[in-house]
């Protein structure tokens, strides 16, 4: 499989890497130091049709595919994790559902403005007590016959795109019914930002993605229209399925970015950096060291961009996102320690991009299925388990 850019995406590529050099690094650490969205930038990339790459133009999209997003999110990681993570959870996680599970009205209703930018979407699936066990949801929605409402009630946490000014709806996974076993059916719900009950907590104090947007939710007899369940009712729990593979390639490919970002300051640093009086490039410590990350890198990038293809291709790719993601957030750690320690102690100071990159990795180990459920989904693939 030839895993060269058509002219098309290299182009792409091309552009969203000026953008990313030109637009975002000069700003971005100013916004991270500040714990600031980046309204300015977001705007920006909407007015390019990032937020639209993946989908089709009657729907105000760019008419692309996923490996069109990924190229973009690489491009964008190589620079900034928060605005990347950004892109990747409006398009991956708050419009994707709606293009795949929405009825023609609720496309129509939201996604032009979700391609646009003008909004942004978030997903509500993680719960407090759930983490990686997400079919452990606790969130309820019920109809009120009287009214033709659901009535949603419970907490969501770590919701990325869930409090900004912009935000315009979250798909809530909740439990609508159970089987006479008293296994849950779990629905997702479109709850408009705004709604009445739905209240926003604080933005997290994280230790990474600082210029992203990160929210506890909760729904206190929320009301939304019947009409706003998104698919077939009790599909819930397989229709997040679907969108967590997916978001496991864009995963991968923003943790590739983040990796390569850090060979790419590596290597800027070590032609400028005199030590002993050479510059410390000239020592085989140091080149093997950015050689390594460089293969590291490069490897990763095959990895996200084998699974993409699969996904573009129509062929089975669960175990081909599960092994991308999986590797490619390892290379992210492992390529920001070194890039650090290639910094030296100016890699402990904010103002140098890596010290942002080695504060952002490890939440690649996590978000999208922590590095040990990757594990399992692949043993599974292979028949490992029951």
């Amino acid at each position: 499989m030839d895993h060269r850019l058509s002219s098309e995406h290299e182009e792409l590529r091309r552009t969203v890497e000026e953008f990313a050099h030109d637009v975002v690094a000069p700003k971005i650490g100013d916004f991270y130091e500040r714990h600031e969205f980046p309204y300015e930038i977001v705007r920006e990339m909407g007015r390019m049709g990032l937020f639209g790459l993946p989908f089709p133009e009657e729907y105000g999209g760019m008419g692309g595919d996923y490996l069109a997003l990924g190229i973009a999110l690489e491009e964008l990681a190589r620079v900034d994790s928060s605005v990347a993570i950004t892109l990747e959870a409006g398009v991956s996680l708050g419009a994707m559902p709606v293009h795949l599970f929405g009825t023609e009205e609720q496309k129509r209703e939201w996604l032009p403005r979700l391609c646009s930018g003008e909004i942004l979407g978030a997903f509500g699936l993680t719960e407090p007590d759930g983490g990686s066990d997400a079919g452990a949801t606790r969130t309820t929605a019920r109809i009120d016959e009287s009214t033709g409402e659901w009535v949603i009630n419970g907490t969501k946490c770590f919701i990325t795109n869930s409090g900004t000014d912009i935000t315009g709806l979250v798909t809530v996974t909740a439990v609508t019914g159970r089987t006479p076993e008293g296994k849950p059916h779990i629905s997702s719900i479109i709850v408009p930002s705004g709604t009445p009950g739905f209240t926003v907590a604080a933005p997290y104090s994280k230790v990474g993605w600082n210029a992203s947007d990160t929210r506890e939710l909760s729904f206190a007899d929320v009301r939304v229209p019947a009409a706003n369940l998104l698919g077939e009712q009790g599909r819930g729990f397989a229709q997040f399925l679907r969108i967590l593979d997916e978001g496991r390639i864009a995963i991968s490919a923003l943790a590739t970015g983040l990796a390569q970002g850090c060979v790419d300051e590596s290597v800027k640093y070590a032609k400028e950096r005199k030590a002993f009086g050479r510059n410390i490039g000239s020592y085989q410590a140091i080149q093997f060291k950015i050689a390594d990350m460089e293969m590291k890198a490069h490897t990763a990038r095959l990895a996200w961009r084998d699974a993409a293809s699969r996904l573009v291709s129509g062929e089975p790719f669960k175990k081909e996102a599960a092994l991308a993601k999986l590797y490619s957030s390892t290379v992210a750690v492992d390529n920001a320690r070194e890039a650090t320690q290639i910094h030296g102690g100016y890699g402990f100071m904010n103002e140098y991009p890596v010290a942002r990159m080695w504060r952002d990795s490890k939440i690649l180990e996590i978000g999208e299925g922590t590095s040990e459920v990757q594990r399992m989904l692949i043993a599974r693939e292979l028949g490992l388990t029951g």
